[in-house]
């Protein structure tokens, strides 16, 4: 299983997309600074994931939601988690 995920910036308020093979190993990365991507962005929190059946899957996935219409999704999609 691949998954594709949603971290939360809580330093800036924005949203990282990424897709993984071990969630809880990435995050821990993610977590500790060893992300390149989101060492600066640093306290973060996993508001959203998808497990995907294989890697293709994963990637177009996370394509996607890094797209407008990907956007919108997960913000329809996580409306009431996001608002309290």
């Amino acid at each position: 299983m691949y998954y594709v995920y949603v971290l939360k910036s809580l330093a800036d308020g924005k949203n990282y997309v990424g897709y993984t093979k071990n969630l809880k190993l990435r995050f821990e990365e993610h977590r500790k600074g060893k992300a390149k991507s989101t060492k600066n962005r640093r306290p973060l929190k996993l508001i959203y994931y998808e497990a995907c059946l294989n890697q293709q899957d994963a990637t177009h996935r996370e394509k996607y939601l890094k797209t407008y219409h990907g956007k919108m999704f997960l913000k329809n999609r996580l409306k009431s988690y996001l608002t309290g």
